[in-house]
């Protein structure tokens, strides 16, 4: 039975890589910018509207695997910039990510190293943050920031890629 299972999640999570794979390009780089109906597509999942406190509009793509992909939306809903993390912070290894960076299993260590090239910052994560005693990687390519969140064990918990730097006193 547990053989079982383990074939099932198996090819539940290489599902969800495959299809997350179709819209990254060939250096394992989000493609900006999406649609909303082309990453629906894409994931197989509903897209899910909402709004925050500040009538802001987002998207949310919550898949079964417990991915979840999240962002603000543009004008005419242009997707411009993405949050990839776990439902509930769930310890789910999740990879396919964009630059080749996997939930739950990637360092802070090889973070720092993989994106030397890129003037990557390091920073400590308050105590009243998602993640206390954790730290926050933060390097710019091209036209757009990645901001890593990692754990107080300094494993990727959560990657947001964005056209600028947001503060998390915004959220």
């Amino acid at each position: 039975m547990t053989i079982f299972f383990l074939v099932v999640s198996l090819t539940v999570f290489s599902q969800k890589t495959a299809t997350l794979n179709s819209l990254l390009d060939k250096n394992s780089e989000f493609v900006f910018p999406q649609t909303t109906d082309k990453i629906s597509k894409a994931l197989n999942v509903k897209t899910v509207f909402y709004e925050d406190a500040n009538e802001e509009k987002y998207a949310k793509w919550p898949m079964k695997t417990g991915l979840e992909l999240y962002c603000s939306l543009g004008k005419g809903n242009a997707v411009n910039e993405m949050f990839f993390t776990t439902a509930d912070n769930k310890p789910l290894v999740v990879e396919g990510l964009p630059f080749g960076l996997i939930l739950n299993k990637s360092t802070l260590q090889d973070s720092k190293t993989k994106f030397s090239k890129y003037n990557a910052k390091t920073q400590k994560l308050a105590a009243g943050s998602e993640f206390p005693g954790g730290s926050k990687l933060v390097f710019k390519k091209e036209k757009h920031y990645a901001t890593l969140l990692f754990d107080s064990k300094n494993v990727l918990k959560s990657l947001g890629l964005t056209t600028e730097l947001v503060d998390p006193a915004a959220n």
